[in-house]
């Protein structure tokens, strides 16, 4: 376990004092506007407070139309500087990286929500979402950078670009949802292009220590691995980022490509080269054996979501007990309660299957597709 506890450099910035993030995690707790709530207050800096070395935002919508779901954290406007700078200052107080992941949901912002038609890399029938133009996708990779210039000017240490979960990002990355003419569709290269173009702004437009990561998904969302291991290699050698974040759904799993069987999800970015550009996973990590287990194949961090949610001091309690063992699923609502959930994040919880107790369920990750 002792790796566990030993810092953690970065090419930019600051270093982490372990190897426990808190993933971001979708909470509902904000303001209608997007700005900062105490709920989402309490609820981030109790992270920090517990141990947690990088304490990560839900998503934060860089543009209105981006929004994903109710009670999302805005970062589109400095109408929400007020309380990003609150909230920078709480994390950092606590000796924790502070870090706003970036995000626009593309055909996943619901019309009702959002008041108009979603948009996206290409027309999308289901969602009824229109497709982008070109100075279109031009103003969403201006809005991403904005975002991080916004996050810097708040105090945060750094940002996470979501091109995960089939978001936007994730929705040109893949070719069933991209199906533009332009420099922003057909190739692997040109599908990359915006992720790849907001990387270069916010390096080109942020300060030199600013941390950098993205969030990538390597299967599912019209995802192929072969690609996404393509996409992941291009960022350990461009070294433009300070971290990859890999969000697997479960660090164990074997790859659904027929190619890749034989080995975990994990193990095709774990056996990377990826030079000074560190590596995290997310994913079905619950107990000391299992974070213990992502570190003895080769990661550098470990992002904490569920398991988080019910002990806010999760790298507290194994760094002084050895033996710490979790509580299981499902959890009372009291329970959630006390560790600084709102009776708002408690319901959405709640519709994750086994995860609340006297609450039925339906969501399982493997219905999120």
């Amino acid at each position: 376990m002792q790796s566990l506890f030993e810092p953690l450099t970065f090419l930019r910035g600051p270093s982490i004092k372990n190897r426990f993030a808190l993933a971001p995690l979708t909470n509902l707790q904000s303001n209608v506007d997007g700005t900062l709530s105490d709920d989402e207050y309490k609820w981030l800096t109790m992270r920090a407070e517990g141990g947690f070395s990088l304490t990560m935002t839900c998503a934060a919508h860089v543009q209105a139309v981006g929004q994903g779901f109710p009670g999302q954290l805005g970062i589109y406007s400095d109408d929400h500087l007020e309380g990003l700078t609150r909230l920078a200052s709480g994390i950092n107080n606590n000796d924790s990286l502070s870090i706003v992941q970036l995000h626009h949901a593309g055909h996943r912002s619901p019309e009702e929500l959002i008041g108009t038609k979603p948009v996206a890399p290409s027309a999308h029938e289901e969602s009824g979402a229109r497709a982008l133009s070109t100075a279109e996708v031009e103003q969403v990779i201006e809005d991403f950078i904005a975002g991080a210039e916004r996050a810097e000017k708040a105090g945060f240490d750094g940002v996470e670009i979501h091109g995960a979960h089939g978001y936007i990002l994730c929705q040109f990355l893949s070719s069933e949802t991209n199906r533009r003419d332009d420099q922003y569709g057909g190739s692997l290269e040109n599908r990359a292009r915006p992720l790849f173009d907001v990387i270069a702004g916010i390096r080109q437009r942020c300060g030199k220590d600013f941390n950098l990561g993205v969030r990538l998904t390597p299967e599912r969302f019209g995802i192929v691995l072969d690609e996404a291991i393509q996409i992941a290699q291009r960022l350990f050698d461009e070294a433009q980022i300070d971290y990859l974040d890999m969000s697997l759904w479960d660090v164990f799993k074997e790859p659904a490509d027929e190619a890749y069987k034989g080995r975990s999800l994990m193990d095709c970015f774990t056996e990377l080269k990826r030079g000074d550009v560190r590596l995290g996973v997310a994913g079905k990590i619950r107990t000391p054996e299992e974070v213990k287990k992502c570190m003895e194949s080769g990661v550098d961090f470990i992002l904490l979501g569920r398991a988080a949610i019910i002990h806010h001091n999760f790298p507290k309690l194994l760094a002084n007990d050895s033996g710490f063992t979790p509580m299981n699923n499902p959890v009372s609502a009291d329970h959630l309660r006390a560790e600084g959930l709102s009776d708002t994040f408690i319901e959405y919880m709640g519709v994750w299957k086994g995860f609340v107790a006297d609450t039925e369920g339906f969501i399982t990750p493997e219905m999120l597709t």
